[in-house]
């Protein structure tokens, strides 16, 4: 942030105000560094927030802004869904294009002491502005910004990749999504100052996770749900385990979503030729060799995770209650265990 000038704007556009800053939160935001920031805006009075960075930083004052006036475990929130009755606002300065938190309701929070991650909804952490500048992304490293081409891809298929529901509109709109991340992605990452490309990637990552796309149409997230045990448990990026996760999902679950799997191989990668079963089988393919080729890896062991971590992951979905994901509810325990093991 400082590196890209991003700090001094920020500081320079708040001069004549009190300002206290609060650094250091993580990728995957902890709840205990969270509680930090809350402690002291409780003791300085603070009545208004301003997240400037990535992803993490904006789900990580939404928690904060939520938690601030919150009575009771604040952890409730995020573990019990308790509802949230108030929130201070706040701002988005964006530095780093993947999450669309920074137009929307969400935000996810690890907690370290027990290795959990869990997300939280409420119309009142919706940002109240969002600065989205793509040349302060110019200076990222490959990684984050590969991450964060997964992370909108993902987040599009997650609205997209269901089953038809007669939406034309909302099926074309993701399809653009897509469309424009697989063109925009590889160019954006040999060319980091490319001004349209970049602009374009950001975009793309915020109309991902806006809620238009979901607009009356069903949604899955069972790749999310289980990407999230693995950054828990093993530290891997977000962007790479969904990157793991979603092309085995999409095989596992290929009859349920039999339909909208050759609609997308149809539109988003032009696959016309061959079988239905050929088809689908190549559109899967071409995902996975997609994420790959901007250099996020798609197998477990490519990040030293083996298979005895499956029955880990199911125990804590359980626990969660989760026991019922997908667009049809119908992704069970061991429907998980299918997708893990082809996971390896």
């Amino acid at each position: 942030m400082k590196k890209n000038g991003v700090y001094d704007q920020v500081k320079s556009a708040l001069s004549g105000r009190e300002i206290i800053e609060f650094a250091g939160i993580e990728a995957n935001p902890h709840y205990e560094t969270l509680m930090q920031a809350v402690t002291i805006i409780k003791k300085e009075g603070i009545n208004f927030l301003l997240a400037v960075g990535g992803g993490s930083v904006v789900d990580g004052t939404k928690f904060i802004a939520a938690a601030v006036d919150f009575e009771g475990d604040t952890w409730d929130i995020l573990s019990k869904n308790a509802v949230v009755k108030s929130a201070i606002p706040f701002g988005v300065v964006l530095t780093l294009a993947a999450t669309g938190s920074e137009m929307n309701t969400a935000a996810v929070v690890t907690k370290a002491a027990t290795q959990e991650k869990r997300h939280f909804y409420s119309p009142l952490v919706f940002p109240k502005f969002s600065v989205l500048d793509h040349e302060t992304t110019f200076s990222l490293p490959p990684r984050q910004v590969s991450n964060g081409i997964v992370d909108a891809f993902t987040h599009t298929m997650e609205q997209y990749l269901t089953y038809p529901v007669n939406a034309p509109l909302q099926d074309r709109m993701a399809e653009a999504i897509l469309k424009t991340l697989t063109e925009e992605g590889p160019k954006t990452l040999a060319n980091p100052t490319d001004y349209n490309s970049r602009a374009n990637f950001m975009w793309c990552a915020t109309m991902a996770l806006n809620g238009i796309i979901a607009v009356g149409v069903p949604q899955d997230w069972t790749t999310h749900m289980i990407g999230h045990e693995l950054t828990a448990l093993h530290g891997l990026d977000h962007g790479q385990s969904l990157a793991v996760v979603l092309p085995n999902t999409l095989t596992v679950k290929r009859d349920n979503k039999w339909q909208k799997l050759l609609q997308y191989a149809a539109r988003v990668w032009d696959i016309h030729e061959g079988s239905e079963e050929e088809r689908i089988t190549a559109a899967i393919a071409k995902t996975r060799n997609f994420f790959e080729s901007v250099g996020t890896r798609t197998k477990l062991s490519d990040y030293g995770v083996g298979l005895d971590t499956i029955p880990q992951i199911v125990d804590r979905l359980k626990a969660y209650g989760y026991t019922a994901l997908g667009e049809k509810q119908d992704v069970t325990p061991e429907t998980v265990e299918k997708i893990l093991t082809l996971c390896a």
